[in-house]
């Protein structure tokens, strides 16, 4: 009979002292490779973001995929020992709170060190050690401090990017520092702190464009300002009305193109016949491209394109992504419980290994929800639970409470 395939990261007990998007980020990354992730949340309301609307509504149900929840109580005496206790037993602890709240809450690096050397304590925060690490930082602030506002927008009108950019790098690199921490730990048998952060995770973003400055001596332009590497890497307006993005960035392309969309007259001319030579010709030769290519449909330009083989691609907007026939029939997306009761498709992490994506076990949890078996674990008796539970202590799912009730 075989055997279940295990997931790479069993058997590792995290507890996620995150909200909002980048401490989740790295909780959700060693969730969906098969760590026990407890999300520790307030009693009451919550996490925050189960309650955002708007711009906010999706972010505790795309980042909480695969976890548990446990509710505690951390202004009270009884909570902070329940969670120090649990910080004994836990391999990685991630937190992502403001500047010093951890020590306020009496679970800074020091004190959990000491209960349990072998702890990875990892500390997503706006800034590393430095003249700025006591300052509040959100991802749109890094972006316009670290020059990814200014690369993004034309001149004169920096422009954030379009998703929560920095707090996910921030996170994904947090969660790359625990995964060589644990391996570390197999040989020291010592857990240790990770440190990644939001504004040197911008500042790894536009390194590339430093080391432009670098090498040419010139500081590049915005993006929708740069110069011309390549002849053709442009939208292009369709006859009915949409954009699609093509970009011919070799003479091979060229010449492909000119043969599948019946460019004969252009195949031939030499001031065209090199990368080059088409950058020069720019001015009179992309309004009679677009002239051209505009008597085509969406679909045709698209279908032209690919049967060329030259990159290409319409612009989709994210709701787009729910019926994209790569990403549903790549098995990409993972069936995912809303708060309603409805069922939706999320991307999963982009990774394999051996083939296998990593797929949902666990629909984001309610408040609380599956922490029951993590407070047994502690040696607490059910009339224990329950009294904890009437005092506020703790938080669990009323099915859950009433089963120790």
């Amino acid at each position: 009979m075989a055997t279940e395939k295990k997931l790479p990261l069993e058997g590792v007990l995290v507890l996620e002292l995150g909200h909002t998007v980048m401490g989740p980020t790295a909780g959700l990354v060693l969730a969906d490779m098969g760590a026990e992730v407890y999300k520790v949340e307030r009693t009451g309301k919550g996490d925050d973001t189960r309650w955002l609307k708007g711009f906010g509504a999706g972010f505790f149900t795309y980042f909480n995929r695969n976890k548990k929840s446990i509710s505690i109580d951390l202004k009270s005496d009884k909570g902070k020992e329940i969670l120090l206790k649990l910080i004994e037993k836990a391999d990685v602890l991630i937190e992502n709170f403001g500047p010093e709240t951890v020590e306020r809450l009496g679970v800074g690096y020091e004190i959990c060190r000491e209960r349990n050397p072998r702890l990875i304590y990892c500390s997503l925060k706006g800034f590393m050690p430095g003249p700025y690490e006591k300052r509040p930082a959100l991802d749109e602030v890094v972006q316009m401090m670290g020059g990814l506002a200014y690369m993004t927008g034309p001149t004169g009108r920096p422009l954030r990017a379009g998703a929560s950019i920095t707090d996910i790098l921030g996170g994904s690199y947090g969660a790359i520092g625990i995964l060589a921490a644990l391996y570390q730990r197999q040989f020291t048998g010592r857990g240790q702190l990770v440190q990644a952060t939001l504004y040197e995770s911008v500042a790894f973003l536009v390194g590339q464009h430093m080391a432009i400055t670098a090498i040419t001596g010139q500081a590049p332009p915005p993006m929708p300002d740069r110069g011309r590497a390549w002849s053709i890497y442009d939208l292009f307006k369709t006859a009915d009305g949409e954009l699609v993005f093509i970009g011919a960035t070799s003479d091979r392309h060229w010449q492909r193109m000119c043969e599948t969309f019946g460019f004969a007259d252009w195949a031939s001319d030499q001031r065209l016949a090199t990368n080059q030579g088409r950058i020069d010709q720019r001015d009179w030769f992309l309004p009679e491209l677009q002239n051209r290519l505009g008597q085509l449909k969406k679909t045709e330009m698209m279908a032209l394109a690919e049967k060329a083989g030259i990159p290409f691609a319409a612009v989709a907007k994210p709701q787009d992504l729910f019926e994209d026939p790569q990403l549903n029939q790549s098995g990409s997306l993972a069936a995912t419980t809303l708060p309603g009761g409805g069922v939706t498709k999320l991307p999963k992490i982009p990774l394999r290994m051996d083939h296998s994506a990593f797929d949902l076990r666990l629909n984001p949890p309610g408040i609380g929800e599956g922490s029951m078996g993590l407070y047994k674990a502690l040696g607490f008796s059910d009339a224990e639970i329950h009294e904890l539970t009437k005092e506020g202590v703790v938080e669990l799912p009323r099915e859950e409470w009433s089963a120790v009730g």
